[in-house]
């Protein structure tokens, strides 16, 4: 099983350690575009605030996250797992898995990144700011940018199991499955479920998307739970009390799309 996550805006405040090795990263084919994404970055903020605030799309009370990026090659480097931080990650709550269940989130999970493509739970990496919507000057777009050199690591990294998919979109512009691969990855989509009226309304809630994605990740490394492929993903979510709708695709080369309904958090 292999899961897709975003990572979070926010990070975890810079603590105490080594500086990141980028060779030491997981999937090391992706370090030659790491590098060159890390080299423009650095340049960008050392050499102009304004013009990397813009660049960026901070706000001035992101300001400080320029000086930040621009010291990412000596700042102390923690696991990925620790870095990335928000509501999907609260829930999630690696540091209170149990070891079997720790052992593995390290090798399915897979958090997205504009910087770094993307890193497993256990990389050490720097606290950062920059999204997959950054366009930057030289490399351009970053979402366009990280495709080719994820259709070459991504294919192998999925295995021959399931692949979920809980990013967001601006994050699933950097590899979109195909073919056979695509045919056993699931796409979660998260519904709030409200009376209204007497009538039910449903709707996509932020928090509750994130939330609920995070609790769902977390049930199925607790319960020791690896999915062969959609199907099978779906009678374990059902089975972990999740109310789940499960669309199949028409045709192969296509991924299941996955609603679960949520009246509360």
């Amino acid at each position: 099983m292999l899961v897709l996550l975003p990572p979070s805006e926010g990070k975890a405040a810079e603590g105490a350690g080594a500086p990141l090795e980028l060779g030491g990263l997981s999937l090391p084919a992706l370090t030659a575009a790491r590098r060159a994404v890390l080299e423009e970055l650095v340049e960008l903020c050392a050499a102009d605030e304004t013009k990397a605030q813009e660049v960026l799309g901070l706000s001035d009370g992101l300001r400080g996250e320029i000086a930040k990026n621009a010291g990412l090659r000596t700042a102390a480097a923690r696991p990925a797992g620790e870095i990335y931080t928000g509501v999907l990650y609260d829930a999630l709550d690696l540091a209170s898995l149990d070891p079997r269940a720790r052992r593995l989130a390290e090798r399915s999970l897979l958090v997205f990144s504009g910087l770094w493509g993307a890193v497993r739970i256990g990389d050490r990496i720097p606290s950062y700011r920059c999204s997959m919507g950054v366009k930057l000057p030289g490399l351009g777009a970053l979402g366009a940018y990280w495709r080719a050199p994820m259709a070459e690591v991504l294919p192998e990294a999925a295995g021959d199991g399931l692949v979920l998919d809980l990013r967001s979109a601006a994050y699933a512009t950097a590899w979109k499955p195909k073919g056979e691969v695509a045919g056993r990855t699931a796409t979660v989509r998260v519904l709030q479920s409200k009376i209204v009226d007497g009538v039910e309304k449903r709707s996509v809630v932020s928090h509750f998307n994130k939330a609920t994605k995070g609790r769902l990740v977390r049930d199925l490394l607790s319960a020791g739970l690896t999915p062969a492929g959609p199907a099978e993903l779906v009678e374990a979510l059902r089975e972990l009390g999740y109310a789940v709708e499960a669309q199949a695709p028409a045709k192969g080369g296509k991924p299941w799309a996955l609603d679960v309904i949520v009246t509360e958090l």
